[in-house]
């Protein structure tokens, strides 16, 4: 360890911030994610009740948008934040937020009981669900890798990655479990809200990290040489991360295009297409996409821990590679109607999607300076959200009724796989010997 090197403080995360990481980061997609199976199996009916059953389902997934279009807003505010003040604090904020507005929406009368107001209220607390989660991720990942050694940071900021995937599988087993257990009229009359009142489990482990979490010693380090300087962290991370890297943040977005968009695909969009296009039950395929997301974890954990040792990028070249191969097979099964051709597609896109997704904590981290780091990484993490994962669903729906075939999403599919291709490879590597890391380090002690 050097004094040039704040990053390097120590060989590995203390395990308990990485349980408690991946705990939080869990329930917290959790609660963002059951929002998108309530869109495609109640929403429609229950908030536009006049509407046609594909109007109903458009006019759930445009709400559902709602919350991707508020993540870059909750990237800037609490990037700016945690780029200020902390990252703990910006974290404990957003869980706190994502349990309350969660909860609300458990509560929420429908449109028959309060009219306009009930769409007009689930579109602001999905707003506010955006927020928190815009806000949440950057915090999460980089109090795991800035909290780890050199070396080490791919491995660590996976169990900030695999809370999505533990999401999904959290989310999915609540809907199985209150569908198997309550009949169809019950379900949809009241049942669906059982999954959105569970959120209340979040409260002890935002009471543990405030409690028992410190923040982490690269912020804690800029903070206190900027201190003996008589200066602030930084006045204006947000507008000096704009100023300074904006091609970065913008590849830095696209390197997320082919992950999320088969991924919404998969945990959303099939559900929809699946029960009323093809006539497949709803609990099978909540449970194809259970496995699926089970074999994500597995990937996520093995790719982000091969990037310490491969470099980032060629585990992301390689996701996205297989993303753009498996475009039109994907669809070439799921359209066989069988469960088992759906399972083989979900899983092959959820390997694919998630050899990309393992490195990206590290690597969105690595590639920004310490002191506009949560920023910068947050605010591009956060604009692939408003541009791909909030509007797939709704854009797969959209070209299924506008084309009435499946080809048409296959070629969506193939050039978000290309985007995030071009994007990786005209990104730097971070994870080698005289990488960009250590230079920041030395830049932020110069600054001091």
């Amino acid at each position: 360890m050097t004094a040039s090197d704040p990053t390097t403080h120590a060989n590995r995360t203390p395990k308990k911030l990485m349980i408690a990481a991946l705990i939080a980061s869990s329930i917290e997609w959790y609660d963002f994610f059951i929002y998108a199976t309530a869109a495609a199996l109640v929403f429609g009916h229950l908030f536009f009740p006049g509407a046609s059953p594909l109007i109903g389902v458009l006019l759930s997934f445009a709400t559902f948008w709602a919350g991707f279009i508020a993540r870059p807003v909750g990237g800037l505010i609490f990037g700016h934040l945690g780029d200020k003040i902390g990252r703990k604090p910006a974290v404990v904020t957003c869980l706190i937020m994502m349990g309350t507005a969660t909860f609300l929406i458990g509560v929420l009368p429908g449109a028959a009981s309060i009219g306009v107001f009930a769409p007009i209220l689930l579109v602001t607390l999905r707003f506010l669900q955006g927020i928190a989660v815009g806000g949440q991720w950057g915090g999460i990942v980089l109090l795991l890798t800035e909290n780890a050694g050199r070396g080490r940071r791919g491995m660590a900021g996976t169990f900030g990655q695999m809370g999505v995937p533990f999401g999904v599988i959290l989310g999915n087993i609540t809907f199985l479990a209150v569908g198997a257990a309550l009949s169809p009229e019950a379900f949809q009359a009241w049942g669906w809200r059982i999954p959105f009142l569970a959120s209340a489990v979040l409260a002890p482990v935002v009471l543990y990290i405030q409690m028992k979490i410190e923040d982490t010693p690269v912020f804690q380090e800029l903070k206190e040489r900027k201190e003996k300087a008589d200066a602030e962290v930084v006045k204006a991370p947000l507008m000096e991360v704009l100023r300074s890297s904006k091609r970065t943040v913008l590849l830095g977005a696209g390197l997320l295009f082919a992950t999320n968009s088969i991924f919404y695909i998969s945990i959303s969009g099939l559900l929809d297409y699946g029960t009323r296009e093809l006539g497949m039950p709803r609990q099978s395929l909540l449970a194809v996409t259970l496995v699926s997301s089970a074999v994500g974890i597995v990937v996520i954990f093995v790719s982000g821990a091969l990037s310490d040792r491969w470099g980032r990028r060629p585990l992301i070249v390689a996701g996205a590679v297989l993303l753009a191969v498996w475009a039109f097979p994907f669809f070439w099964l799921v359209d066989t109607a069988s469960i088992a051709g759906v399972a083989i597609a979900a899983t092959v896109g959820s390997i694919g999607s998630s050899l990309t997704y393992g490195p990206l904590a590290a690597y969105l981290s690595e590639l920004f300076a310490p002191r506009v780091r949560y920023s910068g990484a947050s605010l591009a993490y956060q604009l692939a959200a408003i541009l791909v994962s909030g509007g797939t669903p709704f854009i797969m729906t959209a070209l299924l009724a506008a084309t009435g075939s499946s080809a048409s999403v296959s070629v969506y599919l193939l050039l978000m796989g290309l985007c995030t291709l071009g994007s990786v490879l005209l990104l730097r590597e971070t994870n080698k010997a005289g990488s960009a890391e250590p230079q920041h380090a030395r830049e932020a002690v110069a600054e001091a």
